[in-house]
């Protein structure tokens, strides 16, 4: 074997998601393995469990063949950070075994492409945020008085609701187009039937990495300690449905059927160099909501929607730093009346629109509730997303020749049952 280190040898492409920058950290699973916990470079994903069976690591390697990585996330920022740290030593030493034993090598590493990634969390509750002021605005606009789109409280707090957490799956799923009540603006009684109008939403989400008690308060200046990392997030929304039943307690039906996130979680660390300024908020909000340095992160986030046997098309390119509201007010604004948190628990930002028609981040907002249809590469058109359709999210970060990404965020829409 040839003594240069294992970053070399792997040769990842500069436009990996997977760069030595990243080392994010998921679950897989292939005929050999069950389930393993995984961290990826380049093409390849590591094998954490077997990594560890070399003392590479120095933990107790059976936090890495447990079916999610909470057990491994409640370990502390300190021991997941150092652990990250590990791997970057590893991958960058000339001297380590893995460049010497070839058989302990290949049980190491394991192409992507050959293995299938799994929900990386067990999540016990989700949010789900309302925090883009380009969404909201659209909204707004569409269904209000255009001079008055946001509500009164909007620019006051991060709205949000309690979403279903049993229907998060993974990327690379297919779910059935939801069946609900409609109300059509010509009828005087609701029907029944499958959604017409399904909708994406372009959105990230954070992983709870620290729980609190009950009556504890996260504030704004310590909830990076509390967040483990993000994922790319889709969700997914029956419009039609959501129209009819949303007043007075908000989306249900419209909202619990499906959403996929991605599988790798890319940790709060190595999101770090791209953090940037945000919005400036006004009015000002109240002292538990504000918070000092750069806490928006720059993220480009694309969405492509792919017909049955057809091509990719990008349908937006949107970007995480349009989000008004940061993750650490979310956090503040959820736990500040004492509600309790746990590792694994998910938290999702809200549909992501930038200011421009092509960074919109739903097809409501796209194609402007259907009146402008978006042209495929095909020569169809879409309104809403169609049966047999697959939506794919990628995201990635970029910044002085340092590349980190997401992965993909992946769906397929199915007939109604």
């Amino acid at each position: 074997m040839a003594n240069n280190n294992l970053l070399t040898r792997i040769n990842v492409s500069p436009d990996s998601d997977f760069s030595i920058h990243n080392i994010p950290f998921g679950v897989y699973t292939d005929n050999e393995v069950d389930h393993h916990a995984c961290s990826a470079i380049g093409e390849y994903i590591i094998d954490l469990f077997e990594l560890e069976s070399a003392d590479m690591l120095n933990m107790n390697r059976s936090v890495f063949q447990e079916q999610y990585l909470n057990s491994f996330i409640e370990l502390g920022k300190p021991e997941t950070n150092r652990v990250r740290m590990k791997l970057i030593e590893i991958l960058t030493d000339e001297n380590s075994e893995l460049n010497t034993n070839k058989d302990f090598f290949n049980k190491v590493f394991k192409k992507q492409s050959d293995v299938k990634m799994l929900m990386p969390v067990r999540i016990g509750d989700y949010t789900d945020f309302y925090s883009s002021i380009d969404h909201a605005t659209n909204v707004g606009t569409m269904f209000r008085d255009p001079a008055n789109a946001l509500l009164p409280n909007w620019k006051h707090l991060p709205v949000g609701y309690h979403g279903r957490s049993s229907s998060i799956c993974v990327s690379g799923h297919s779910f059935h187009r939801p069946k609900g009540q409609q109300k059509p603006a010509d009828a005087e009684m609701p029907v029944f039937g499958a959604s017409k109008l399904l909708d994406i939403e372009l959105e990230t989400a954070f992983i709870i990495g620290k729980k609190t008690e009950m009556g504890d308060h996260v504030t704004t200046e310590h909830a990076q300690d509390h967040i483990f990392g993000m994922v790319l997030f889709n969700d997914w929304s029956a419009r039609d449905i959501q129209t009819w039943e949303y007043v007075p307690l908000g989306p249900f039906l419209a909202k619990n059927f499906a959403s996929t996130m991605s599988p790798w979680i890319v940790t709060l660390e190595a999101l770090a160099p791209f953090r940037v300024k945000g919005y400036d908020q006004i009015p000002k909000l109240l002292p538990y909501l504000e918070y000092t340095g750069e806490k928006n992160i720059d993220i480009n986030l694309n969405v492509f929607l792919k017909p049955q046997n057809g091509k990719e098309n990008l349908i937006c390119s949107s970007n995480y730093k349009y989000m008004y509201y940061t993750m650490e007010q979310q956090l503040a604004h959820h736990t500040v009346n004492g509600c309790n948190i746990n590792v694994g628990d998910l938290m999702a930002s809200g549909t992501i629109s930038g200011p421009e028609p092509h960074q919109f981040g739903s097809m409501l907002e796209l194609t402007w509730k259907g009146t402008k249809p978006l042209k495929l590469s095909d020569g169809t058109e879409r309104k809403f997303v169609n049966d047999n359709d697959t939506i794919i999210i990628k995201g990635f970060c970029e910044k002085e020749g340092k590349r980190i990404g997401f992965g993909e965020c992946t769906a397929t829409l199915l007939p109604a049952k």
